[in-house]
């Protein structure tokens, strides 16, 4: 059997990507992988051939940035890279019997330019930014190429509404950026919560998330200091690699933030624990996110968490992606109003933070807040399982005769 071919463009994508390459080849299925841009470390963490030589640029790829980060990605040649990857794609389209697209429209473009059979998961587009979804052209007319065997859309929403537009089926499977957390959910759901936790998750990419950091440290220092050595509070960063102890303690310093045993920050009765390769088990145990990030907030609402944005310079997290990602992820984000960084958005940020903890930890509120918003990200996210239904969908794709079978 020849192999299947994941294609994405993006970080989120490539995580969603390769839980799908990973579910294939516990089912003895052969997959490689083109992320198009950055360097598909998902893929290469779960044992998935990369394709070519990749590299990254200062926005993390093409999508929805800043002006700033557009003109980043043209002076650093991001689309002159995109532009051979697709060649790359189209040369060694005969070692392939299926293309599985996840994205945007440029991962529909490279599927159908590979001309094999394939699959779509259009991770990127949902109706409930406008009600109506307006795919970008020519982004309808390939997704009704007869080469598109299969459309999969990241809401029910977004399937219904593309259904009418495309006159062709448009399924909602779930969304497989769920499936890495919801295990480390049901563990922590086990235990009882004795505390109230904040997580602070400031973003993947650096020099961003250096600053979003940052931010995040000033708004803590907004607490009331009297409210704050009253409550059991838990404060946990979810950190990547590159943003380590050393790293931190530079830019905590100034803010009036010691760093303790390499893996705390500490300033009067605040303590920030410190968590490298911890994600899933710091958001799951969360009863609010601090969030400058576009995945990492879309797997809070799919878990129940209320999420609060802060709104960065960017390229990534600016005002403009702030606001979309409300409208995607509905009732469940919140946002203090006024402009990035400033003392008053920053004081406002503080007492919203208080305020959302505090409801968490109201008898009378808590258990029906919960309950809203675990609605919330049914409909929104939808439930665990993504990785599998969609790898069961290629399956049965790729072996019609056994699709009966299938789990």
């Amino acid at each position: 059997m020849k192999p299947v071919l994941l294609l994405s463009n993006g970080h989120g994508e490539d995580l969603s990507g390769a839980l799908v390459a990973a579910e294939l080849m516990q089912r003895g299925i052969p997959v490689e992988a083109l992320p198009l841009v950055g360097h598909g470390s998902p893929y290469r963490q779960r044992g998935v051939p990369v394709l070519g030589r990749t590299r990254s640029c200062s926005t993390g790829g093409l999508g929805y940035t800043s002006l700033r980060g557009r003109l980043s990605e043209l002076l650093e040649g991001q689309m002159g890279h995109v532009l051979g990857r697709l060649l790359l794609l189209r040369r060694r389209r005969r070692h392939y019997g299926l293309v599985v697209a996840v994205g945007d429209v440029l991962a529909v473009l490279g599927s159908w330019l590979s001309g094999l059979p394939s699959a779509v998961y259009l991770v990127a587009y949902s109706s409930h930014y406008e009600g109506r979804l307006r795919l970008p052209w020519p982004c309808g007319w390939l997704l009704n190429q007869a080469s598109i065997k299969a459309i999969w859309s990241r809401d029910s929403l977004t399937a219904n509404d593309l259904s009418q537009q495309l006159n062709r089926a448009v399924v909602f499977l779930g969304n497989p950026f769920l499936d890495v957390v919801s295990a480390a959910t049901c563990e922590s759901l086990q235990l009882p919560a004795l505390q109230l936790e904040l997580a602070l998750v400031p973003g993947s990419r650096l020099p961003e998330a250096a600053r979003n950091f940052a931010l995040m440290l000033r708004v803590l220092a907004l607490l009331p200091e009297e409210w704050a050595r009253s409550q059991p509070l838990r404060l946990r960063a979810a950190l990547v690699s590159e943003l380590d102890g050393s790293r931190v303690a530079k830019l905590a310093g100034p803010l009036g933030w010691r760093l303790e045993a390499s893996d705390r920050l500490v300033r009067g009765p605040l303590a920030v624990e410190l968590g490298w390769g911890q994600f899933g088990e710091i958001l799951a145990s969360s009863q609010l996110v601090l969030c400058m990030a576009g995945t990492a907030a879309e797997q809070a609402v799919g878990l129940g968490k209320p999420v609060l944005q802060l709104v960065g310079q960017g390229p990534q997290f600016t005002g403009g992606f702030a606001e979309a990602q409300r409208r995607l992820l509905g009732p469940g984000v919140h946002c203090a109003p006024g402009s990035s960084g400033s003392d008053a958005t920053l004081r406002a940020s503080a007492l919203l933070a208080q305020g959302l903890l505090e409801q968490q930890s109201d008898h009378k509120q808590g258990p029906a807040l919960r309950q809203s918003l675990a609605a919330i990200g049914l409909e929104r996210i939808g439930a665990p399982g993504g990785s599998q239904a969609m790898a069961a969908a290629i399956m049965a794709m790729l072996c019609p005769n056994q699709a009966s079978e299938l789990p």
